[in-house]
This record gives C-alpha cells, sequence and structure tokens, in this order.
C-alpha cells in the first residue's frame, strides 16, 4: 500500500480530549450550540438534524440524526421516525439540487459491530455517489480523495436547503430550520 504524509494529522489524532468542550454525546451537544456553521450543522426539524460528515467518503457525505440519544432505532417515537424519514427526504433533495450525484448510499450502522464510530447515536449517513466515482486511489493505493472543501459543501448544502418549503434561516451563521 501506498502512503500518503499528512503529520498535521498527528495532533488531531493524539488528542486526549476529543471534543474537549463537549460534556457527553457531540450528537446531543451540537444542536443545543448556535455555531451551525463551525459545527458543519446545515439543517434543522423537530426532532433531527443534518451533520456534513468531518471525513467524507465523498463530498455532500452528510449525517441525518435524530435528537433522541439512542443507539436503538426501534427506541424511536412515531414522531421522531416520521420527522428523521421527513428530513433524510429534504436532505436527498438538497443534495440533488447542490451536487447532482448520479445515486446514493444511504445507511445505519446499527451495533458495536457494524463499523461506525458513535454507536450509541442513530445516525443514517447520506453519501452521493457519481458514475466511476470510484477511481484507481482506493482501488490501488488504499487512498480516497475528497475533491471539495467542507465549506464549500456547507455552503452548498445550505442554499439548497434553503430553497425548500418550509424553511428558514434566524442568521446567516444558523443551519436551515423546518417547523
Amino acid at each position: 500500500m501506498e502512503q500518503v504524509f499528512a503529520p498535521w494529522r498527528i495532533e488531531w489524532i493524539k488528542r486526549e480530549d476529543k471534543n474537549g468542550d463537549i460534556d457527553g454525546c457531540v450528537f446531543c451537544a451540537f444542536p443545543e450550540q448556535t455555531a451551525d456553521r463551525e459545527n458543519l450543522l446545515v439543517a434543522r426539524s423537530e426532532h433531527a438534524f443534518v451533520l456534513l460528515n468531518n471525513y467524507p467518503y465523498n463530498p455532500g457525505h452528510v449525517m441525518v440524526i435524530p435528537r433522541a440519544h439512542t443507539g436503538d432505532y426501534t427506541a424511536l417515537s412515531d414522531d421522531q421516525l416520521l420527522d428523521h424519514a421527513r428530513l433524510k427526504q429534504r436532505t436527498f433533495d438538497a443534495l440533488e439540487k447542490a451536487m447532482e450525484p448520479d445515486g446514493f448510499n444511504a445507511g445505519l450502522n446499527l451495533g458495536d459491530g457494524a463499523g461506525g464510530s458513535i454507536d450509541d447515536h442513530l445516525h443514517t449517513h447520506v453519501v452521493p455517489r457519481w458514475e466511476g466515482d470510484t477511481n484507481f486511489m482506493p482501488v490501488l493505493s488504499d487512498t480516497s480523495v475528497i475533491v471539495e472543501a467542507l465549506e464549500e459543501t456547507y455552503d452548498r448544502l445550505h442554499d439548497a436547503f434553503a430553497t425548500q418549503d418550509g424553511a428558514t434561516i434566524p442568521d446567516e451563521n444558523s443551519a436551515v430550520v423546518f417547523e
């Protein structure tokens, strides 16, 4: 396997206090804060929110996250399930408008063995896909190339969510809100 030299990453990897300014679950804390843009929180609804993935598989990789702190999908109420599903629909619409992908991968990592890094708070990954987006890098060198900065993706998705029916934006640094 080829190696990519990225010495600046060691500070993040070795940090003792992951999300040190947050007590408890990061997915519970982010929607309570007002730093939506900084936290990459792009849209909110009553029972869920959309967060850009810090380490995306592709540009536009987001997570649709119920606000309820549970790793058990069956523990969500009907209202929470419906709101989460509706926000996923809005997410597909926003990604279509902003990114024009050829398709999507979407799913949950449920349980310890499923490979997710946070297993005690449900989150649905939505990954835009383009025909031919798997190039030689991951195939030959176990390396993925992300072609767009998170801040640019945030702006594109934020604008796309903002055009949807029922969308409001409290201020320039806030996520799009759906009531």
